[in-house]
């Protein structure tokens, strides 16, 4: 969903670096993935096509935090009083 992101934190010798990957435009996604020793952060369109990626050796990252955009759940729309809908008759 447009605004998810991910944070990476990488060891660069002395100094670490922080690298983002944000889903810019709506109806995109961040994807992570760990193969061969390599995280690859990858922003991802709706029918699965990736827009762009960011590779890092696996030994190197530090941290890999995900970020998503607070989704608003049922419970959480307003007039919602948390009763059920309809009453049982046996009650």
């Amino acid at each position: 969903m447009k605004g998810d992101r991910v944070e990476i934190v990488v060891d660069a010798g002395d100094t670490t670096r922080t690298y983002e990957v944000v889903a810019s435009r709506a109806g995109r996604r961040v994807e992570t993935a760990v193969r061969r020793g390599v995280v690859e952060v990858s922003e991802v369109t709706r029918n699965g096509s990736v827009v762009r990626t960011a590779r890092f050796m696996a030994n190197r990252v530090l941290a890999l935090v995900e970020q998503p955009v607070p989704r608003e759940d049922a419970s959480e729309k307003p007039g919602h009083t948390g009763r059920p809908l309809r009453e049982d008759p046996e009650s």
